[in-house]
C-alpha cells in the first residue's frame, strides 16, 4: 500500500491520515465543497472534492469517491466508519477496479448486515441471543403466533438496519401488526429493504461488545466495552473494559464473538454487540458492526495498539501480529463524544463557527478531533467534533480524571454535549453502574437541569 484514498471526514478522517503517515502511506482525502477547507483536507497530502455538501451527492456517491480514488493515483481505499463503510456492493466494486479495500470481504459485510442472517450465523456459532423470530415476520397468523411465543413488550427491527435506526417497540399484541406494517415501510425508505425481524425487548439493559480482530485465517478479541449512555439510540459515552460483567458472561461473550468472525473467515475490524441484562446475568447478540467503530480509541487505551495500524496491515496483505496471548488489558478508559448539539433542546444540531476551541490535556488524556479554532460545523452531517479519550489505572480514578478533563473543554460558537458529558460523571447511576441504555431518556432531572 503506498497511496491511500478516505472516504470519509472530520476526525475519523484525520485519525486515518496519521496511522497511514506512520507508515509511510501517501493519503488522499475525498472531500465534499463543504468540507473543502477542513482540517482533515489541509492535514492530507492530497485533497480532491467529490461533489455538492450533501451526502448523497458526494460522500455516499459511490461512482464519485471511485474515480476519485482512480484518478488520484491510489491504490488502496478507506471507508471510515458510516457513508459507504458497510456497503458491500461499493466494497466490491473497489476491489474489481483494483484497489485494495480496508475492511472485511463484501461476503462478510452482507452476512452481517442483514440482521436476520446474522442472527442465525450468531446462534450457529454459539453465541447467545435473545428470543426472537426465525427470520423474516410479515403481517399474518404466523406472525401474531410468532409475537406470542416471544412474550411482550417485543421489538420490531429493520433486518438492514444499524446505528440504532429501523428498531420499533411494541407492548401489547393489538399493536403489533400496525407497528410492523410501519416499521416495513420505514425500513424501505431508509435501507431500501422492507425485511423485519422480532425480538424480546429487554428492559434497562446494558449495551455492550467486543472488539474482534482477524486476517481471514485466525481471529483474536481485543476485549470488551461498555456504551450503554445513549441518545436516541446513539452512543454518547464508552467505557473498556465493561464494568460489573461477571466473568462468566465476559468468557463467553469473548469466545463466541471470536468464533463467529472465525466463521466468517473475518479479515479486519468488527464489533460484536451484545445486550447485557443485569436481572438475569444474560448477554444476547444485538448485531456485528463490519467495520472500524466510533469508539475503537478506549480499546487501544486499555491495549496500547493502534487498531487503525493493525486495519491497514492487514488490508496489505498482512496477518496477525498477535495471538490471543499477547493481547493485554491495563487500567480503565472512557470515551466522550463532543457533538455540537444543544441537549437541553432536544438535542438539536447546533451548526456554526467554532470561535474558541480549547481542549484538555495531562496524563492519560487524548483528543481525537476534526475541528480547530476557526472551523465550520456544517448542517450536512452527523454532529461529532471530537472525541475526548481518558485512562487510570482504575475506573474511580479514571471518572475523577475525566470531570476534571471535562472541566477544561471550552468550546464557543455552537452549543455542544459537554456539558451534559459532565452532569453524567456526577451522576451516582455511573458511578455504581446502575445506567442503562434509555438512562438519558428516562431521567428528565438530568436534561432539565442544563436548561
Amino acid at each position: 500500500m503506498q497511496k491511500l484514498f478516505i472516504a470519509n471526514r472530520g476526525e475519523i478522517a484525520v485519525r486515518i491520515i496519521r496511522a497511514a503517515r506512520e507508515l509511510g502511506i501517501r493519503t488522499v482525502v475525498g472531500a465534499s465543497e463543504a468540507d473543502a477547507g477542513s482540517y482533515a483536507a489541509g492535514l492530507a497530502d492530497e485533497c480532491v472534492i467529490i461533489g455538492p455538501a450533501a451526502a448523497g451527492k458526494s460522500y455516499l456517491n459511490q461512482q464519485a469517491v471511485l474515480r476519485a480514488g482512480l484518478d488520484s493515483g491510489c491504490d488502496a481505499l478507506h471507508p471510515g466508519y458510516g457513508f459507504l463503510s458497510e456497503n458491500a456492493n461499493f466494497a466490491q466494486t473497489v476491489m474489481d477496479a483494483g484497489l485494495l479495500w480496508v475492511g472485511p470481504s463484501p461476503e462478510s459485510i452482507e452476512m452481517m448486515g442483514n440482521k436476520a442472517r446474522a442472527r442465525q450465523a450468531a446462534e450457529a456459532a454459539g453465541v447467545p441471543t435473545l428470543r426472537g423470530s426465525r427470520g423474516i415476520v410479515t403481517p399474518g397468523d404466523e406472525l401474531l403466533s410468532e409475537a406470542e411465543a416471544i412474550g411482550y413488550p417485543l421489538v420490531v427491527k429493520a433486518s438492514a438496519g444499524g446505528g440504532g435506526r429501523g428498531i420499533r417497540l411494541v407492548g401489547r399484541v393489538e399493536d403489533l401488526v400496525s407497528t410492523v406494517n410501519l416499521a416495513q415501510a420505514e425500513a424501505l425508505a431508509a435501507f431500501g429493504s422492507e425485511d423485519v425481524y422480532l425480538e424480546r425487548f429487554v428492559q434497562r439493559a446494558r449495551h455492550v461488545e467486543v472488539q474482534v480482530l482477524g486476517d481471514g485465517e485466525n481471529v483474536i478479541h481485543l476485549g470488551d466495552r461498555d456504551c450503554s449512555m445513549q441518545r436516541r439510540q446513539q452512543k454518547i459515552v464508552e467505557e473498556a473494559p465493561a464494568p460489573n460483567l461477571p466473568d462468566a458472561v465476559r468468557e463467553r461473550i469473548r469466545r463466541t464473538s471470536v468464533e463467529l468472525a472465525r466463521r466468517c473467515h473475518y479479515r479486519g475490524l468488527g464489533t460484536v454487540e451484545f445486550l447485557y441484562d443485569p436481572e438475569t446475568n444474560e448477554a444476547a447478540f444485538i448485531e456485528m458492526n463490519t467495520r472500524l467503530q466510533v469508539e475503537h480509541p478506549v480499546t487501544e487505551m486499555i491495549t496500547g495498539l493502534d487498531l487503525v495500524r493493525e486495519q491497514l496491515l492487514i488490508a496489505a496483505g498482512g496477518h496477525l501480529r498477535l495471538t490471543q496471548e499477547q493481547v493485554e488489558f491495563r487500567g480503565h478508559a472512557f470515551e466522550f463524544r463532543i457533538n455540537a448539539e444543544d441537549p437541553a433542546n432536544g438535542f438539536m444540531p447546533s451548526p456554526g463557527t467554532l470561535h474558541t476551541v480549547v481542549w484538555p490535556g495531562g496524563p492519560g488524556v487524548r483528543v481525537d478531533s476534526g475541528v480547530v479554532t476557526g472551523s465550520a460545523v456544517a448542517p450536512y452531517y452527523d454532529s461529532l467534533l471530537a472525541k475526548i479519550v481518558v485512562w487510570d489505572s482504575t475506573r474511580d480514578e479514571c471518572v475523577a480524571r475525566s470531570v476534571r478533563v471535562l472541566d477544561e473543554v471550552a468550546i464557543e460558537g455552537v452549543k455542544t454535549t459537554v456539558p451534559l458529558l459532565s452532569a453524567l460523571l456526577r451522576r451516582p447511576e455511573l458511578l455504581t453502574v446502575d445506567h442503562h441504555s434509555t438512562f438519558i431518556e428516562t431521567t428528565p432531572d438530568l436534561i432539565g437541569a442544563l436548561e
